[in-house]
């Protein structure tokens, strides 16, 4: 498990994810937003009249429910509005960041 900062246009909030999720970054959440989102069937209380309503931590649900059951994701620290990641504090500028 690595740490990664996930933001939906509000606070950068760090998590630990599985290796191959905080390795592999962009390329999770895109698949996330851009096919699972719209395609899934269990993702259909994300679709509200044609458009998606989400936020980061309904990325982490999908990774713990249907991608990495047996790697639980989890919260570590929520650090606030950081300008969408322009002003995080100097332990975390080196993670693995997405803005949803």
């Amino acid at each position: 498990m690595k740490p990664v900062i996930l933001s939906a246009d509000g606070d950068s909030v760090v998590y630990t994810v599985p290796d191959a999720v905080a390795d592999n970054l962009e390329a999770y959440c895109m698949e996330f937003c851009c096919e699972w989102l719209w395609h899934s069937p269990d993702a259909g209380k994300y679709r509200v009249n044609g458009v998606v309503c989400y936020n980061e931590q309904d990325f982490i649900n999908y990774l713990n429910t249907y991608r990495f059951p047996e790697e639980p994701s989890a919260l570590i620290r929520n650090l606030g509005w950081t300008g969408l990641g322009e002003t995080l504090p100097p332990e975390y500028r080196d993670l693995p960041y997405f803005n949803f």
